[in-house]
């Protein structure tokens, strides 16, 4: 195993986190642009919705960091303008129904990731070939930070 200077990782570590912060900020002025209506949040919901179908609201409040009564009024809102529905109760526990997306709730979920996609597609596209491949060999060890 090779041995690395401490300067050198903080280094990258510095530069990474900036890089990430402004990927996000940009990622994040996208999304305002193309909620269709909703607020980012519900956005955000809807994905999460729509890659855990049957979650409920205590766990989406848990995964989002926001409270139980919050994430309640989001997905009322949601419920209302046709996005998502509740399934029937849990069995075990009758107080807890998952979420579904509706038919227009993965219309628009679709619709979403359609966009924020063709957004990323249009920013890597400037890349030059030696650029997109550092980019290529970089996800691996993304993916690896990412993981807790």
């Amino acid at each position: 195993m090779k041995t690395r200077k401490p300067d050198r990782s903080l280094q990258v570590a510095e530069d990474l986190r900036d890089a990430i912060k402004l990927l996000m900020r940009e990622i994040r002025r996208d999304a305002e642009r193309h909620t269709s209506g909703l607020s980012l949040m519900q956005a955000m919901l809807l994905g999460a919705v729509g890659h855990q179908p049957g979650i409920g609201v205590a766990e989406l409040a848990r995964m989002k960091q926001v409270r139980t009564p919050t994430m309640s009024a989001q997905v009322k809102a949601l419920e209302e303008a046709g996005l998502l529905a509740r399934a029937a109760p849990d069995p075990e526990d009758r107080r807890r129904s998952g979420l579904r997306l509706t038919e227009a709730g993965q219309a628009m979920h679709n619709q979403l990731h359609a966009q924020r996609l063709d957004w990323l597609v249009q920013r890597v596209g400037r890349l030059d070939d030696a650029q997109l491949d550092a980019l290529a060999a970089a996800i691996e060890p993304l993916k690896l930070i990412a993981r807790p």
